[in-house]
């Protein structure tokens, strides 16, 4: 079992940078395939950035050059930079974790993100 808490969204202004963090705990932690997903209103949700237990990351087109994924494995925290957001970056914004040993997912509560213009 994998325990995910969001923080650190909130309001900001185009162009503004926002750093999002996931805590992370339970069993099997170093098994972990880890991301970012978000979902704007009537919108399905879809995959912003993903990182491997060896730290190789995958960051979506959307936001490729603006975001990075990256993982505290000493702390349990997973975090997303967001740099020049704009307004298409609003969204809720989920931590997600997969065990690579069982498949389990898991995933976070969600935290808002919204860019004003």
């Amino acid at each position: 079992q994998v325990h995910l808490v969001e923080s650190g969204g909130g309001l900001v202004q185009v162009g503004g940078s926002l750093r999002l963090s996931c805590a992370f705990s339970g069993s099997g932690l170093n098994l972990l395939n880890m991301g970012w997903h978000r979902q704007a209103p009537g919108n399905q949700r879809e995959m912003v950035a993903v990182i491997t237990p060896a730290g190789n990351t995958h960051i979506a087109d959307p936001v490729k050059g603006r975001f990075t994924i990256s993982r505290d494995a000493a702390k349990n925290l997973l975090y997303l930079q967001m740099n020049n957001v704009n307004p298409e970056d609003t969204a809720v914004y989920f931590c997600a974790a997969m065990n690579l040993a069982d498949g389990k997912s898991y995933w976070g509560q969600g935290t808002q993100v919204t860019v004003s213009s």
